[in-house]
């Protein structure tokens, strides 16, 4: 049963979507799917390099969809999730834009050259 109540886009709190997305690991997640679309939570997890349990994935969702920084859907026995972006657009246009663009700049002047 999934009792994850997703804001309206109304109801969108900036310290809220700001603490969701503090997390390295939530922020990764977030970085991908926004790069890549609506995509099946275990696809998030892997091909983000999440190296996580389930649960603690399911956990950090449960985060950034109570904030209503992503949403999920089911299909079948798959789970699939995505980026409120025009929701968050509405409610704070470019925050998603920013945040993605400089942990992008970020990561990249990380990495060993």
């Amino acid at each position: 049963m999934d009792d994850v109540v997703e804001p309206p886009a109304a109801d969108f709190q900036l310290p809220r979507i700001l603490a969701a997305l503090a997390d390295p690991q939530r922020l990764a997640a977030v970085r991908y799917v926004a790069r890549n679309g609506e995509s099946w939570c275990t696809q998030v997890m892997q091909e983000a390099g999440l190296a996580m349990t389930k649960s603690t994935f399911s956990h950090h969702l449960r985060i950034l969809r109570e904030a209503g920084v992503l949403t999920k859907r089911i299909q079948g026995t798959r789970g699939y999730t995505r980026l409120r972006k025009d929701d968050l657009d509405r409610r704070f246009p470019g925050l998603m834009d920013s945040i993605i663009a400089a942990d992008a700049s970020l990561a990249d002047s990380e990495s060993p050259r």
